[in-house]
């Protein structure tokens, strides 16, 4: 596997940059995957206490952006190129947790697999397959 080349403490203040702000920040990185967390207040629910399919999608979507930023490096212009996600149990209400492991750092494309879990809980609750395609920037 690749050795990451930045830290959480190195994406989470690059991540500090974005005009929006980002509701997730990085845990942990390592040459197996990039975690993230999503704390419960940026948690959205269906009624009956289910998390939402948006919120899933935008925490997967996050993983491999992280994982963009963990392995290739600090690179604001790349963006999702596909995403597909399966959803495979009722995740619980609270904070979520994303693991981010890339399947292919290419010159063009990053892929990445990322397992969305409830936090404290062991038991899958959505997968995903994403795709982020980095911007070619020419000097000009």
């Amino acid at each position: 596997m690749p050795e990451p080349i930045a830290t959480p403490d190195e994406i989470n203040t690059f991540l500090e940059a974005f005009p929006e702000g980002v509701p997730w920040t990085v845990n942990h990185v390592d040459a197996d995957a990039v975690t993230i967390e999503l704390p419960e207040r940026w948690v959205a629910l269906r009624p009956g206490g289910s998390v939402s399919g948006p919120t899933l999608m935008m925490l997967a979507d996050s993983g491999g952006y992280a994982t963009v930023l963990g392995y290739v490096g600090l690179h604001a212009l790349s963006v999702t190129s596909s995403l597909s996600i399966e959803f495979l149990r009722r995740p619980w209400p609270g904070a979520m947790i994303a693991v981010s492991r890339p399947l292919k750092l290419g010159r063009s494309l990053v892929v990445a697999n990322v397992e969305i879990y409830s936090a404290g809980r062991d038991e899958l609750v959505a997968h995903s397959t994403v795709t982020y395609s980095m911007a070619l920037v020419t000097p000009g």
